[in-house]
């Protein structure tokens, strides 16, 4: 069992998803409301504190996102959520960890927002900053490794971890190079990013915090 909140708001929700997926684990899915108070803390950037998304295996109970991604690495190697070589793996659990514990102005300005989309949109200079770091990371990566994800020719950790950066470039229309542009086209085609982007469109739930007009 995988608890989540909202499918539109909540990256770190739809990280887990993808791990779940990734590794081929059956899971099903509990939703906790976004009115709940903790979730609406979590998804508003007001608690450090996240004990969504949890996976529930069994009779084993794992939250945080770098925590069932450990655990999915030890009950599924063969899914290759970690790379093989060890120098490979360093670095993806490197760049996992940088997104797991940073870019706090990237999550404040861009929120992850599945429903919207803000051509034009402006980007103030501290979430500036971070965009460029992210771009460099994907930039070393896919010229290491050679694509088309971040660490080869299949995602990883490293990619369910990004992937609501993709969402939040594409929601607001954030400028990309080829590759990093290329980057996200594939991240965004995942049969498991469709299937959450779609359930996201129809999701009832809004909060006004996240839905203002730019």
């Amino acid at each position: 069992m995988l608890t989540i909140s909202s499918k539109n708001y909540s990256s770190w929700s739809l990280r887990g998803f993808l791990l779940c997926r990734l590794a081929g684990l059956d899971v099903a899915e509990a939703r906790v409301s976004a009115d709940d108070p903790a979730i609406r803390a979590e998804l508003l950037l007001q608690s450090s504190s996240f004990l969504v998304p949890r996976l529930d295996h069994e009779g084993l109970r794992i939250w945080d996102t770098l925590a069932i991604a450990e655990y999915l690495h030890e009950l599924k190697p063969e899914a290759g959520l970690l790379p093989t070589d060890r120098a490979a793996r360093a670095h993806c659990r490197s760049i996992s960890g940088e997104m797991h514990s940073g870019f706090a102005n990237l999550r404040s300005a861009l929120p992850m927002n599945l429903k919207a989309h803000h051509p034009g949109f402006k980007v103030w200079s501290g979430a500036q900053g971070d965009i460029v770091r992210i771009l460099a990371i994907w930039t070393e990566c896919l010229k290491t490794y050679g694509g088309p994800y971040l660490f080869g020719p299949a995602p990883t950790l490293a990619d369910a971890m990004y992937a609501p950066v993709c969402a939040r470039f594409t929601t607001y229309d954030v400028p990309l190079d080829a590759r990093s542009r290329a980057y996200c086209k594939a991240m965004l085609a995942l049969p498991a990013m469709k299937e959450w982007v779609a359930a996201a469109r129809e999701e009832p739930d809004e909060m006004e915090e996240l839905d203002v007009e730019f």
